[in-house]
Formats: C-alpha cells, structure tokens, sequence
C-alpha cells in the first residue's frame, strides 16, 4: 500500500496531519489548503506561539490591557495567514528537491496538482491579506515585521549552503516575539533573551522533526543538524533545549516574574526531558510525534507568562 493519500484531484501529501478534513474539501481548494500546510496546523501554532508568549512577557509588571484582546486575535490571524505564505515560497523554491523525498513528493506542486504559476499567484493573494494584518501594527512593529522579510524569504535555501538551517529557522520562526514587544511597548534587552531563548527552542524541535528525513536528505544533499549530529542527535537536541530553558529563566527573572516564572521555566525544561526520553525509547520512530507535543511546550510558556501577568 502507498503511504500516499489519493483522491480525484491526485495524491495527498503523506505527512498530511488532517487527511479527512483534507479530502473532505472541494477538488479546487484542496491543493491551495495543502499548499498552505491548513492541514497541518501544529506549524501555524508553532508561528503563534511566540507572538503571544511575547506579548505576555511584555505585560509582567504592568498587566494586560483591552487592547491586547485585538492583538492576540491579529496575531493568530498573521500567524495563519504568514506562516501559509512561508509554505508557500518554500514549496516553490524546494520544488525539485520535494520530488525526491518520499514524504514530500505528494505535495501540491511536485504532484502536479498546481502549476508554478499557480503557486505564485496564490502566494501573491496571501500576502495581501498579511499586508491588512499588519497595517493594524504600530509604526515601530510595522517596521520590525518588515525586518522579518528576508529572513523568510532566504530560509529555504539555507539547507542547500549550510549545516544549521533549523537555526535560520529559529531565528525567523520566532520573530513575533519581537513583534509583539515593539506592539506592547518597545524592544528591551530582556525581550532579545526571550527571543533568542525561543530560537534555540525551534533549534531543538526541528532536529527532531528533522529526524524523519534524514536518510533521503543524505541521498540528495540537503543540509540539517539532524544529519550533522547524527547519533547524536537526541543529545544535541535536549542540550538545545535546556539552553533555551536557561534563557527563559533569565529572562522571567529580569522581567520579576519570580516563582511563577521559575515554575514555568521548570516545567518547560521537564518536556524537554520527556521528549528526550521518549525519543531513546523509542528510538527515534516517533519522531513527528515529539516534535508536535512542542505545541505544548510553547503553551507552557505563554501561559506561564499569562499568568504572571495576571497576578501583578
């Protein structure tokens, strides 16, 4: 049996998390949504993530506000939206390279359910709705938001150049933390930590999601740290992780968040330990798996913050 999904508009992408809801949708929305990776919302959670645990972090010391209701809801709408767009150029840019990978060769544009052209145009239509989003911004988070674009718009060439793209990834996937300090009030040293806290974090999570591909990303010359490290791996990603622990606990300390934000740090550096420990138990096979449950550790986070927050 293939580990292809079929249907009458071609075969589905294998890694497709939602196949019913996916197969469920008319034939000419159904590559669009798989082109924008809707059925797999784990990343769109993954971009969010950071915005609102910045946004959070932002307000320990002072507390939330009204307005920041209508910022978390823009930002969940630009997470959608963006992180779509990202697919997208990736998807455009890795055509060739999708084709030769067993998990990849079922998306849109390989399969030839859309054309380049098509790509292109829907891209285009993406960013239009992102520009609305980010009209709403404050002028200095419309400029630090603007910063982000050459970040996305390099990241898919970064595998082909270099060994660590899960860091160029981190660097880019984790920029709303940024944003969301620039909206809240302004970019301080402590959001920078908290920043480059939640890169080392995408570090470690995308080694393992890394992980699945590594035998075909061998064959074909792609670049990632789950192929640099090897058996290493496991060891490489938890280390990752426990720096990205340490940062956030700096970070809620110079921000006062005090026992609750210890609290959260320990709670998020103990999944870290879990993911390590399933990952050697079983031995890498789950490795998708582990690399979704990371939803929950950003949860973690952002929750934790909240919290802090709430209690001023």
């Amino acid at each position: 049996m293939s580990d292809e999904t079929t249907s009458s508009q071609g075969p589905m992408p294998a890694d497709t998390a939602l196949p019913r809801w996916l197969s469920g949708l008319p034939d000419g929305l159904r590559p669009y949504a798989a082109l924008a990776r809707l059925d797999r919302p784990v990343g769109i959670w993954l971009l969010l993530l950071p915005c609102w645990i910045g946004l959070a972090y932002s307000r320990i010391g002072s507390g939330f506000q009204w307005l920041d209701i209508f910022w978390f809801m823009l930002f969940a709408i630009g997470s959608v939206v963006m992180r779509g767009a990202g697919c997208t150029w990736n998807d455009i840019t890795d055509r060739d390279i999708d084709a030769d990978v067993a998990r990849t060769a079922g998306r849109p544009i390989p399969s030839g359910q859309l054309s380049v052209s098509e790509a292109y145009l829907f891209l285009g239509c993406q960013l239009a709705v992102g520009s609305l989003v980010w009209l709403f911004l404050p002028l200095d988070a419309k400029i630090v938001a603007l910063l982000a674009l050459p970040l996305v718009a390099l990241y898919p060439f970064m595998k082909r150049v270099v060994w660590w793209p899960q860091a160029w990834l981190g660097m880019t996937f984790n920029w709303g933390v940024l944003v969301a300090a620039a909206t809240a009030a302004s970019i301080s040293i402590d959001d920078i930590i908290l920043y480059l806290a939640l890169a080392l974090w995408t570090v470690a999570y995308d080694t393992i999601y890394a992980l699945q591909d590594r035998e075909d990303d061998a064959l074909i010359g792609v670049k990632s740290t789950a192929r640099l490290f090897g058996k290493r791996t496991r060891l490489a990603a938890f280390g990752f992780h426990m720096g990205a622990a340490a940062l956030v606990g700096l970070a809620a300390w110079i921000a006062g968040a005090d026992e609750i934000g210890a609290l959260t740090t320990l709670v998020f550096l103990g999944h870290g330990i879990w993911q390590a420990n399933r990952l050697a138990a079983e031995r890498e096979k789950n490795a998708l798996a582990v690399f979704k449950s990371n939803v929950w550790a950003g949860g973690m986070l952002a929750s934790g913050f909240a919290v802090a927050a709430l209690l001023v």
